[in-house]
């Protein structure tokens, strides 16, 4: 029902910034809180950060307060993750997602539709 790409990932330098995006396809992309999660090798999925439908509210991991910046573009079908003065241990594969009816939206079991991922490599 609905599609999910992810792209904008890269190598960085430490310090440095990156801008993800995720563009919809399928279904109203207005109608779904989107969350960004990421997974680094041999760890388990990190909720990031998380968006309203409307845009109003957002919300984010402690990891990441300051640093990075959840916005959306509901014209574009697009949901954006802004991150700067990146860190080496940022590094991960991020995943965007789409919840219909969250609870909290920091649950990754609240998600039904996942991008497959971009990877973000930050080196020191």
């Amino acid at each position: 029902q609905v599609q999910l790409v992810e792209s904008g990932g890269g190598l960085v330098q430490a310090g440095g910034s990156l801008r993800l995006s995720c563009a919809a396809s399928g279904r109203t992309f207005s109608s779904y809180a989107m969350g960004w999660f990421r997974q680094a090798p041999g760890k388990e999925r990190e909720f990031v950060a998380a968006i309203s439908w409307s845009g109003g509210s957002t919300y984010y991991a402690d990891s990441v307060k300051g640093r990075f910046t959840i916005s959306r573009d509901n014209a574009k079908n697009t949901v954006y993750l802004q991150m700067d003065t990146l860190k080496p241990e940022d590094t991960a594969v991020y995943y965007c997602a789409a919840a219909m009816n969250p609870y909290s939206g920091s649950y990754y079991y609240e998600y039904a539709y996942w991008g497959q991922g971009t990877q973000v490599t930050v080196s020191s």
